[in-house]
């Protein structure tokens, strides 16, 4: 699922050969496997029975989390589906103070939506992330009202 939608969603993005290169580090058996151990919570979007997205969150602090992965399958975006994955995620935040994200600063569709939900930006960021590529992100939060 991951690499059909970052084919499509990141390639015209950060281009394939970046797309390979993070799908390879961070969707590996050993990487995924370290994540769920240092406490992130992986679910699957369903539709109608059909996995059509994904998403990883985690508390990094007392009612501070962090949205690892928040992914729709392309056809799905920009009808009302990611709003509602996003407020079932603030159900399983405890004691919620806020919520931070990194996203690619490219990566207009998402800006927007975040900024639906009501995140604002926190910081512009450059992480190096290996082999000469550089995930350049915003850092965006969400405080709840």
């Amino acid at each position: 699922m991951a690499r059909r939608i970052w084919d499509v969603h990141y390639t015209p993005i950060i281009g394939q050969t970046q797309v390979d290169y993070m799908l390879g580090r961070f969707y590996s058996t050993e990487h995924i496997s370290q994540q769920l151990a240092e406490g992130q919570r992986f679910y699957f979007v369903m539709l109608n029975g059909i996995e059509v997205g994904y998403t990883a969150i985690s508390e990094v602090s007392p009612g501070n989390y962090f949205i690892h992965k928040l992914y729709l399958e392309i056809d799905k975006q920009r009808k009302g589906k990611g709003s509602v994955v996003f407020e079932q995620l603030l159900g399983l935040m405890e004691d919620l103070e806020a919520v931070r994200l990194q996203v690619n600063r490219q990566n207009l569709k998402a800006i927007n939506f975040y900024f639906k939900m009501g995140f604002v930006i926190e910081q512009v960021a450059d992480f190096d992330i290996g082999d000469g590529y550089f995930m350049n992100d915003f850092v965006m939060v969400y405080h709840p009202k």
